[in-house]
């Protein structure tokens, strides 16, 4: 079965095409700087080892680079499939809808509620709308399915979802924490779970340009840092995280506009508003090195973060078997994990510096010793939609 899983950012679409049940990856393709005259696009067969790489494209919306991964995929020399109806379903890596949190076949309903929390996933929901109705147009009969990123969270107990606010709101508005990177955060309970068993208890920090970490317990989601938007939990890269909500009030009343608050809690908060200068940790460590002081200090708040969320999540599983470092910064930036795992001694965490720096690709971060076991895992947030596709759609 041929299913195309698609990832939409902000200015940005991905797509991995794999032939499940065996999972295999077929074709991979990266459009970036979607809505600019500067675009880039790559692309690979795996099949055949074709790959291009074309830059300074004019991609002037999501219609076009889905239009130009098409041509590619139906190309004489370049493609993989002879006719378009050969996809036989459309994954996409959905965030939010209201009173949709699970697995849901795209109809123009799910779309509509999609459309209706627009303002709590602004820089998500409006693309993956405008791209999901594209595909419609181009497949209108092919399934298409939005495995939410709220799905994996739905077993966290009522308690630690809702807010200490008039429950009505929670009646009326679905006022709550939602969580997200339900995909990433489920694949890493199942890597775990093939070496553990049915019974563990796991930390998972999906730490990136988006970051959250997820309480879980054999296999569900108990707990998770992010709550009603993506702005709440640990800093992000632009978005600030836990904020007192009467920093804004405080702020309106001093004449600063809502528009230039929300700015800086949503693209000039995070380690780009602490460090003053980037949003990308690589850049941030960088500076860190060359001794600017806000560089380590965004370092440290954001460590010291992790950190936290760790410490009360230990205390609701009473415990901790794994602790698990994904996504871009979790994969890559040994300096975060060593520097979070070293202030976590005194819950069993015997780190290994040397197994930290050498690490690459999947690792196993702590001595032999440690009474929890640090790993390092790639996460593979398509693979597992994909395979959630593939169940759904067996008779």
């Amino acid at each position: 079965m041929l299913i195309l899983v698609c990832n939409v950012g902000s200015t940005s679409l991905k797509y991995k095409l794999f032939n499940m049940p065996d999972e295999t990856i077929l074709v991979e393709a990266k459009t970036e700087r979607v809505g600019r005259t500067d675009a880039i696009f790559t692309y690979r067969n795996h099949c055949s080892g074709y790959s291009e790489k074309l830059e300074n494209l004019a991609i002037p919306d999501y219609a076009a680079g889905i239009r130009l991964f098409l041509g590619y995929l139906l190309g004489e020399e370049s493609g993989y499939c002879r006719e378009i109806t050969e996809l036989e379903a459309i994954g996409f890596k959905t965030v939010l809808a209201k009173d949709y949190y699970g697995v849901h076949e795209l109809t123009e309903e799910v779309l509509q509620a999609m459309e209706a929390y627009n303002e709590v996933a602004p820089a998500h929901n409006p693309p993956y709308i405008q791209a999901i109705r594209v595909f419609r147009e181009i497949l209108p009969d092919r399934l298409m399915v939005g495995c939410f990123e709220t799905a994996f969270h739905q077993t966290i107990p009522l308690s630690r979802r809702l807010y200490a606010v008039p429950y009505e709101w929670y009646e009326q508005y679905g006022i709550q924490r939602f969580g997200y990177h339900g995909a990433s955060h489920g694949y890493i309970a199942r890597q775990i779970a093939a070496k553990a068993g049915e019974t563990y208890k796991l930390i998972s920090c999906h730490l990136g340009g988006s970051g959250s970490l997820c309480a879980i317990e054999n296999g569900k989601s108990v707990d998770t840092s992010f709550g009603f938007s993506l702005q709440t939990g640990i800093p992000h890269a632009n978005r600030s995280g836990d904020l007192d909500a009467y920093i804004i009030p405080f702020l309106l009343s001093r004449g600063m506009p809502m528009d230039e608050i929300l700015r800086g809690i949503d693209k000039n908060g995070g380690l780009l508003g602490i460090s003053g200068v980037s949003n990308d940790l690589r850049d941030i460590q960088a500076a860190a090195d060359r001794g600017n002081e806000r560089a380590a200090l965004a370092i440290d708040a954001y460590c010291g973060a992790i950190v936290k969320y760790i410490g009360a999540f230990y205390a609701e599983l009473g415990g901790l078997d794994y602790l698990v470092f994904t996504g871009g910064i979790g994969e890559n930036s040994a300096p975060v994990r060593e520097k979070v795992c070293s202030a976590l001694a005194h819950l069993g965490i015997a780190f290994d510096p040397a197994r930290n720096a050498s690490a690459r690709g999947e690792a196993l971060l702590s001595a032999g010793d440690s009474r929890v076991k640090v790993y390092v895992i790639p996460t593979n947030e398509e693979v597992g939609i994909a395979q959630t596709i593939y169940e759904r759609s067996k008779p």
